[in-house]
């Protein structure tokens, strides 16, 4: 256990000393140049060469660069074969975790306690979530859109080739941002005739129609303000939601579920994508991730369920389940933090 602990204590450290090696250009010159020394690392890199010779000990000792004890040079040992496309997802995802995650973190007792983002009033004076801190706080956006870019680019895709739109349907995106995702349900289904209706804050229409718009949809796609946890307009066939019942606590998360089904046709159908928990916790990493992410840095509440949960939870609100699926981690990238998950269920009432 003693063993266990001490990397939890070395887990800050260890990050931040790869990552800045990225961030100071170690990586790249060495990619470039293999067989440098710390002294001409330190040249191109503006750092001293004692420094850089420092900060490489770690990736040395963990086999992702090697040095030659003889010639006093570096080059790239594990890291040399890692593609551009995987290393750039990863870096995506590790500026996240430094610039969303791991400064709020400090304060994520606080939070805790609290239930608000404690770092996000400390280090931006910010009162409220992070999606709303995006909008004021260029560094914050920048960090945490790129890394959700490289998430949608294959989890909207898998979703919309798992779930059926009947031809003809009324979908309803519920919480659906600025139209994006609308945008992409639209594109994504085969059915013919559907349209689609983001549904979220009043203050989001003028963005949204404007992508509508850009995206020659406009007669396809339209917006209707409101509050998910207050009312949702009824008539659809199909509701969507995702990335959203992952942000709250289980009455919240039931709200939303109980006015989903109220916004159904009789025979309608849910379909929910969004962040699960392995059955068997030990299967993945995402309550290595997710608690601190969400309870810390992010709402300063919710967090993923598991996908018996999320059943329990559609059934206690009068939905019938009708498929209950997860990636397959064995599929994905090794360096996966989570599998996401796909709820469907049907209004019979």
């Amino acid at each position: 256990m003693l063993d266990q602990l001490r990397e939890y204590m070395l887990g800050p450290t260890r990050f931040m000393n790869v990552l800045s090696c990225f961030e100071l250009g170690i990586i790249d010159e060495l990619r470039r140049n293999p067989g440098s020394t710390a002294v001409e690392l330190g040249a191109v890199v503006g750092a001293r060469p004692d420094a850089v010779e420092q900060l490489l000990h770690l990736p040395v000792k963990d086999g992702l660069v090697a040095y030659d004890v003889e010639t006093g040079t570096y080059l790239l040992d594990g890291l040399a074969a890692v593609g551009d496309e995987d290393l750039h997802r990863v870096l995506a995802i590790m500026n996240a975790t430094k610039m969303v995650v791991l400064r709020q973190s400090f304060y994520l007792t606080e939070s805790v306690r609290t239930a608000t983002t404690v770092g996000l009033k400390t280090l931006y004076g910010h009162d409220g979530n992070l999606y709303e801190a995006l909008e004021e706080h260029r560094d914050l956006r920048d960090a945490w859109a790129t890394m959700m870019d490289t998430v949608t680019a294959h989890i909207d895709p898998w979703f919309f080739d798992n779930i059926d739109i009947p031809p003809g349907s009324k979908v309803l995106d519920l919480a659906g941002n600025t139209g994006l995702g609308a945008i992409l349900a639209y594109r994504l289904t085969s059915a013919p005739n559907v349209h689609v209706t983001t549904f979220d804050l009043p203050e989001k229409q003028a963005e949204c129609l404007m992508n509508f718009k850009a995206a020659d949809l406009e007669q396809h796609c339209s917006f209707i303000g409101g509050d998910a946890f207050h009312a949702v307009p009824k008539g659809f066939d199909v509701v969507l939601i995702k990335h959203f019942v992952d942000m709250f606590d289980k009455n919240q998360v039931l709200t939303v579920l109980r006015n989903a089904y109220q916004a159904l046709n009789p025979g309608g159908t849910l379909h929910i994508l969004g962040p699960v928990y392995s059955e068997n916790l030990e299967e993945s990493y995402g309550a290595d991730f997710f608690p601190t992410y969400f309870l810390g840095c992010t709402m300063g509440q919710g967090g993923p369920q598991k996908l018996s949960t999320y059943r329990r939870w559609l059934q206690s609100c009068g939905f019938s389940v009708t498929k209950a699926i997860a990636q397959d981690l064995a599929e994905m990238p090794a360096d996966a933090l989570v599998a996401h998950g796909i709820l469907s269920a049907t209004k019979f009432a």
